[in-house]
């Protein structure tokens, strides 16, 4: 490749010929691949360096090449929000934390507290509904619910309807250690909401919402205003 060509396109002679002899030997090692200069798409014409040369060793002069500086606008650069992302990630390790470890001391993990949330929640809510909610394989289900109905924390009816149908129920045992995990999460809700302010618990709610996708959030306003309007519930 011309040399004039090299140093009118911001390419390292030092680098590039370093990298075009690395690239010469490696045809001779491998002689199924095609000997062409490691910088150009195809002899005639310069491409960036990507495979033999370090990108430090390229001179980027054109402000649009430039990687935008760390303290600019991340939203406007189009950049990853990483800021948002482990804020999201840290409040809902300490969100949950507070349950698993008053699960953890009966043996029971996130699956167990996510079906007893919801049949407390949702009582006579059969199977196929659970499964539509917490999106987990029916096998994996089926395990949780026979650890919780053996220990008394939920029971099954047939629906009145279908008997093939099994309806949820938690028992009063069930409703207890829910209500208890329920107040756990409340008691961190209520002291965020204390340190924003008036009105942050709607701008929450917004915020919460539209974090869901859009196809999905009218189901799930529907199943809250529905939990928030049912009777409690128990078979025993």
């Amino acid at each position: 490749m011309n040399r004039v060509l090299l140093r009118r396109s911001g390419v390292d002679m030092v680098s590039y010929e370093s990298a075009y002899r690395h690239a010469r030997q490696q045809s001779i090692q491998q002689p199924w691949q095609a000997r062409i200069d490691p910088v150009a798409g195809r002899r005639d014409s310069l491409t960036t360096l990507s495979y033999y040369v370090n990108m430090a060793d390229i001179n980027v002069s054109t402000p649009s090449a430039r990687l935008p500086d760390r303290e600019s606008d991340r939203s406007a650069a189009g950049g990853p929000a990483y800021d948002l992302i482990e804020l999201l990630f840290f409040a809902y390790r300490d969100f949950i934390g507070d349950a698993d470890e008053l699960l953890a001391g009966i043996g029971f993990g996130r699956a167990h507290h996510r079906v007893l949330h919801f049949v407390n929640r949702h009582p006579g809510m059969c199977v196929a509904d659970l499964l539509d909610v917490l999106k987990i394989t029916k096998q994996s289900l089926g395990r949780v619910l026979r650890e919780m109905v053996k220990e008394g924390y939920v029971t099954q009816k047939a629906g009145p309807a279908d008997r093939r149908q099994r309806l949820l129920y938690l028992t009063s045992k069930g409703e207890a250690l829910a209500r208890d995990l329920a107040q756990l999460q409340t008691r961190r809700f209520v002291r965020a909401l204390a340190e924003c302010g008036p009105g942050a618990r709607e701008a929450s709610r917004r915020f919460l919402t539209a974090m869901i996708d859009p196809e999905s959030r009218e189901n799930v306003e529907r199943l809250i205003a529905r939990a928030d309007h049912t009777p409690r519930i128990r078979t025993r």
